[in-house]
C-alpha cells in the first residue's frame, strides 16, 4: 500500500537559515508518528510545509498520490498556485500550539467555518457536522461559549474539533499542549488518544514523552534539519542508538 505522506529531499531554508536539510521520510496508512527534537530542529516547519503554509525551496511533498513541489526555471522559483496547494492539502487538518479561534464567534460557529467557508457546505450540513465534531471532544455543553469564557484545554478541543470538521485523512499537531497549565494537558491528550485508537493517520510534534510512548509507532528525532534516528518507541525511549538522541532525551526526560 502506498504511504499517505512521502516527502523527498525536503529543503526549506529562510534566509541563510537552512531548517529542512534534505529530509525524507513516509507516513503509512493509520500510522501514529511522532516528530521529536530541540526548538528549531526543524519539526513545526516540517508540519508546516506539509500543510501547505510553507513552500519546499527543493524536493517534493506527496499526500495521497499528489505531488505538490517548487520548479527552478533559471534564476527563479516557480512555486505552485494557491488553488493547488489547497487542492493537495485540502486531505490534512491540523491543530497549532496556539488555538488560532475567532474570539467573537461562538465555539459552534468556528467549527462551521471551515466546511462552509472551505467547502462550500449549506450552513445546516455544516452545523450538523460541528455539532458532531463538537460532541466527539466532549464540548457539546459549550456550544454557544465564546473562546474567551473557556479554558486553555477546552480551546485547544475546539480546534481540534474545528480541524476534524473538514473531515480529513490525516491530522497534524504540533505542539498543541505546550502553551496549557499542566492539569489541563490530560483533556487535549485524551482527545488525541481516541483518535489514534479510532485509526487517523497522525503526525505529532510533541514534548510529552510518556505520550509519545503510549501512542507512537515510530518516533523520529530530528537535528538541524535532519533525521537522525527512528525507530519504534520503546526502542526510541529506552535504547537510543545515536549521541545526540542520548543527549536530547535526557535532558527532557530528566526536568
Amino acid at each position: 500500500m502506498p504511504p499517505m505522506i512521502r516527502v523527498v529531499n525536503a529543503v526549506k531554508r529562510f534566509g541563510h537559515l537552512v531548517v529542512l536539510d534534505h529530509l525524507s521520510m513516509e507516513v503509512a496508512r493509520s500510522e501514529k508518528l511522532v516528530l521529536i527534537g530541540a526548538s528549531g530542529s526543524g519539526k513545526s516547519t516540517l508540519l508546516r510545509c506539509l500543510i501547505g503554509l510553507e513552500i519546499l525551496d527543493e524536493g517534493s511533498i506527496e499526500i495521497e498520490g499528489e505531488i505538490l513541489k517548487a520548479e527552478q526555471v533559471g534564476s527563479r522559483l516557480i512555486t505552485p498556485s494557491p488553488a493547488e496547494i489547497r487542492r493537495v492539502c485540502s486531505k490534512l487538518g491540523m491543530v497549532f500550539q496556539h488555538f488560532n479561534l475567532f474570539p467573537h464567534m461562538t465555539v459552534l460557529e468556528n467549527v462551521m467555518v471551515g466546511p462552509r467557508h472551505g467547502k462550500g457546505m449549506a450552513k445546516y450540513k455544516a452545523e450538523v457536522l460541528a455539532r458532531k465534531y463538537i460532541e466527539k471532544v466532549g464540548l457539546l455543553d459549550k456550544i454557544d461559549t465564546r473562546p474567551p469564557q473557556l479554558s486553555g484545554g477546552q480551546r485547544q478541543r475546539v480546534a481540534i474539533a474545528r480541524a476534524l470538521a473538514m473531515e480529513p485523512d490525516i491530522m497534524l499537531f504540533d505542539e498543541v499542549t505546550s502553551a496549557l497549565d499542566i492539569e489541563l494537558i490530560g483533556e487535549v491528550l485524551k482527545v488525541m488518544r481516541e483518535l489514534a485508537e479510532e485509526g487517523m493517520t497522525m503526525v505529532i510534534v510533541t514534548h510529552e514523552m510518556h505520550f509519545a510512548e503510549d501512542v507512537a509507532d515510530r518516533v523520529v528525532f530530528l537535528d538541524k534539519g535532519k533525521i537522525i534516528e527512528e525507530a519504534p518507541p520503546r526502542v526510541m525511549f529506552r535504547t537510543p542508538r545515536e549521541p545526540e538522541t542520548q543527549r536530547f532525551l535526557r535532558s527532557v526526560l530528566e526536568r
